[in-house]
């Protein structure tokens, strides 16, 4: 039997291999997309990503025969353990091949490196924040992946029910979403209503608005009111406000992002992009060069994907009764309609958040895809 060895990453070209992984092991694979590989290096990178104001990290590969096997990273989310009142490292970037031994030394090696930290749980797939991608395939691994979400081998699952003292701790699952041809009945009575009775309308950011008068600082404050209470969920800095209005809102198509005002408070806001899923496949491994631009500028700039993915929506509680969500669909659906898209991707929704899924419940839906995470509590 051979011995698996786990080494931590300690240089650049280590991290280049860390990241490289999945690339090589879903090569060919229909539905996986492959992250931007730059956006993954930046991501992972200490001096890169602003989430390491509030979180420390160290990285894993395992090796078996001298051949790279699997991956992944571990991190503590200070600011989030303070907030959930919690000792807890996080397990992420967790990829493998299909081998039991391989899996569990990658876990180990994560729960080590935890209880050295003063760690009592461990949890995962989570990532720094609440932005990154979340949770562990367990359902709908036929259907095409978007770059916001993971995608995972159905044998994932199947190691981690055979982890001991694991247990699922927490599940999202996604929808597809017909755009109808018209906006639905329902939308279209509730949007004139709260119109009319509680003056709340729909707003359409221009790029200065967002970047240069700080409304995209206010859609991510929004943000932070709004996913509090989410499992995990960490409070955004300014710092790591500025970075993401930086890296999404200066690229958006403003016609795909919507804001909700009563008054001159904003209230709710909706951020879609057009799919980049079939695009990223023809890049070679995540990058823009020979020719993976040209793939991801045909969709920025022209639309050419029948699939919308609705990244973020948020509605402050107190106007949720109010049917702000129904202005944000309203105009939404209008856009989508307009530029040709015949679906809409939802992001990941908490199982038990009855109050989000509901709003499905006037458009054609079906829930297409599950993730979990799972956690274990560390004995010392």
């Amino acid at each position: 039997m051979s011995k698996i060895e786990i080494k931590p990453v300690t240089t650049r070209q280590e991290l280049q291999q860390f990241v490289q992984f999945f690339y090589d092991l879903y090569r060919g694979n229909d539905c996986a997309v492959p992250y931007l590989y730059s956006e993954e290096m930046s991501t992972l990178r200490h001096d890169k990503n602003t989430s390491f104001e509030c979180c420390e990290s160290q990285y894993f590969m395992a090796f078996k025969d001298g051949k790279l096997v699997g991956r992944v990273a571990a991190i503590i989310n200070h600011r989030a353990n303070e907030r959930w009142d919690r000792k807890q490292v996080r397990f992420s970037w967790f990829d493998f091949v299909d081998d039991q031994e391989v899996s569990a030394a990658l876990l180990k090696a994560v729960e080590d490196w935890g209880r050295s930290k003063g760690m009592t749980e461990i949890a995962g797939p989570i990532g720094f924040i609440d932005t990154d991608r979340e949770g562990m395939l367990v359902d709908g691994f036929d259907k095409l992946s978007t770059m916001y979400i993971n995608y995972n081998y159905p044998y994932y699952p199947q190691h981690m029910e055979q982890m001991e003292g694991y247990e699922k701790a927490n599940d999202w699952v996604e929808l597809r979403v017909k755009v109808p041809e018209v906006v639905p009945e329902k939308f279209a009575k509730i949007t004139e209503m709260v119109r009319k009775r509680y003056g709340l309308c729909v707003h359409k950011f221009t790029r200065k608005e967002l970047v240069a008068d700080g409304w995209g600082k206010r859609i991510f404050d929004l943000l932070n009111e709004t996913y509090k209470d989410l499992y995990g969920f960490s409070q955004l800095s300014d710092h790591q406000i500025g970075q993401l209005v930086n890296d999404y809102i200066k690229i958006a198509d403003l016609n795909l992002v919507t804001g909700v005002m009563d008054g001159d408070k904003l209230v709710g806001f909706g951020i879609t992009f057009p799919s980049f899923s079939r695009a990223l496949q023809k890049t070679h491994d995540g990058r823009f060069l020979p020719f993976g631009w040209w793939h991801l500028l045909k969709i920025l700039k022209w639309h050419k994907t029948d699939t919308v993915d609705l990244l973020l929506i948020g509605v402050l509680p107190e106007y949720r009764s109010k049917g702000a969500n129904a202005l944000i669909f309203d105009d939404l659906i209008r856009q989508f309609q307009r530029y040709g898209f015949d679906w809409a991707e939802t992001g990941p929704q908490m199982e038990t958040n009855e109050g989000v899924l509901s709003q499905w419940q006037y458009l054609e839906s079906t829930q297409h895809r599950r993730h979990r995470c799972y956690r274990k509590e560390l004995k010392g």
